[in-house]
């Protein structure tokens, strides 16, 4: 599965002005709902189950890395929408430090391989240092789109 065919375009938000997990959220889950990728009948629904999701178990995995994510029903395939904090936002990290790239992942409910397909593309990617990097130091929505084009034709390549 590449990136670019599960990203939200209209869900990247590189100036994401967040001051907290459950703000960072929100925000990019209104981006999906603006992009009329996801029913404004949902917006809260997800919000609120992707922070509940945040409260058992933090996504935020080290690196300045978060990838908040949610099966339901409502979806139909998978959708990511990414935000990039360049001040930081508190996800109650592994490693204790400040989250500045968030991938929310929101995958359909009955089709749990779409869901590991996706988790695969995105951890294969934020895995790697040199696309963290660039990814956090990311000013424009077209900087994170080329990036994404880069890093699926080079998965293409393996």
């Amino acid at each position: 599965m590449k990136l670019r065919e599960i990203v939200v375009e209209q869900a990247i938000l590189p100036n994401l002005n967040a001051s907290d997990r459950d703000e960072a959220i929100a925000q990019i889950i209104n981006a999906m709902v603006d992009a009329g990728a996801v029913s404004d009948d949902h917006r809260e629904e997800f919000t609120n189950a992707v922070i509940k999701r945040e409260k058992r178990a933090s996504t935020g995995f080290g690196h300045g890395v978060a990838v908040p994510h949610v099966k339901h029903s409502a979806i139909n395939s998978p959708m990511i929408g990414i935000g990039v904090s360049h001040e930081g936002v508190d996800f109650n990290a592994l490693d204790n430090q400040p989250v500045y790239t968030i991938v929310l992942l929101l995958s359909p409910e009955d089709r749990p391989e779409n869901h590991l397909d996706a988790m695969e593309a995105i951890f294969g990617n934020l895995s790697q240092e040199v696309f963290r990097r660039f990814l956090r130091q990311a000013q424009s929505v077209e900087d994170v789109l080329t990036l994404l084009e880069e890093a699926d034709d080079k998965t293409s390549v393996r």
